[in-house]
């Protein structure tokens, strides 16, 4: 088991619909990173920005993007997450993708896709759960909207950290804000949450607000709004045990059971 997990998220704007510029941009910030980590941490989409356009952006499994994932993974000795729009048996995923150092990959199909933007007419939304397994840590990995779904990002299963990946615009910022650090506070665990910057196609803004919370809700991140910046945050497991043994509130927790 390992004491510390070292990670790294990338804080940036998107080039709409362009994935080898999308690529080249995250290649070049990831070269910057100068020290060991053990996880690089992508926004939502990172290859295309948060569109619709399915048809014309997506890759299959065997495609570049997870193919790049992979070598960036075993170059650097370090696991790599972020979402893209895979196409599987005929039908489109907005797709959180784990890439571990070895090239072993897991993902995750976005559960809660955006109604109001109209996902849910273009993406088959997930059902299945995804608890990473890396280094002696058990990390929980979601899909932007997921963040507003209290029931389907409970601690039921003792993860360490729950990692969120997105695309969250300025309007709704505050929400973003506030949840991510109740998702911390209620689970008492790390929360991790990267966010994109810049303007997207159909002029929607993002500011980053990019974060990492610690079980009692503290923030452990230093990143500036509206700037592309790479931060490295060390999570440490007896911080979790600590507090969780002291305080036991996770023993305190409603059983339930989730209809799907």
């Amino acid at each position: 088991m390992q004491e510390e997990l070292k990670i790294a998220f990338i804080q940036t704007d998107l080039v709409w619909e362009d994935r080898k510029k999308n690529r080249k941009n995250f290649k070049e910030k990831i070269e910057s990173i100068l020290q060991p980590v053990d996880l690089i941490i992508l926004p939502e989409m990172f290859t295309t920005g948060f569109t619709m356009n399915a048809k014309d952006n997506s890759e299959s499994m065997n495609g570049k993007t997870v193919e790049w994932m992979q070598t960036v993974a075993n170059e650097k000795n370090t696991a790599i997450v972020g979402s893209i729009i895979i196409e599987e048996n005929k039908k489109y995923y907005n797709r959180l993708i784990f890439a571990h150092p070895n090239g072993t990959l897991e993902h995750y199909d976005k559960r809660h896709t955006f109604t109001y933007a109209g996902e849910d007419k273009v993406f088959t939304a997930g059902t299945e759960k995804l608890i990473v397994n890396y280094k002696g840590w058990k990390l929980f990995p979601l899909v932007c909207y997921d963040l507003r779904f209290p029931v389907w990002t409970r601690n039921v299963d003792d993860y360490d950290a729950l990692i969120f990946v997105a695309n969250w615009p300025k309007p709704r910022i505050n929400a973003w804000d506030t949840l991510l650090k109740a998702r911390a506070i209620e689970n008492m665990s790390y929360c991790i949450g990267v966010n994109r910057i810049g303007l997207d196609k159909e002029q929607n803004e993002y500011i980053g607000h990019s974060a990492v919370y610690d079980v009692l809700g503290n923030t452990m991140t230093t990143i500036k709004p509206n700037r592309e910046q790479v931060e490295v945050v060390t999570l440490q497991k007896s911080h979790l045990s600590f507090y969780r043994n002291k305080l036991r509130f996770l023993n305190d927790r409603d059983s339930f059971n989730l209809v799907k």
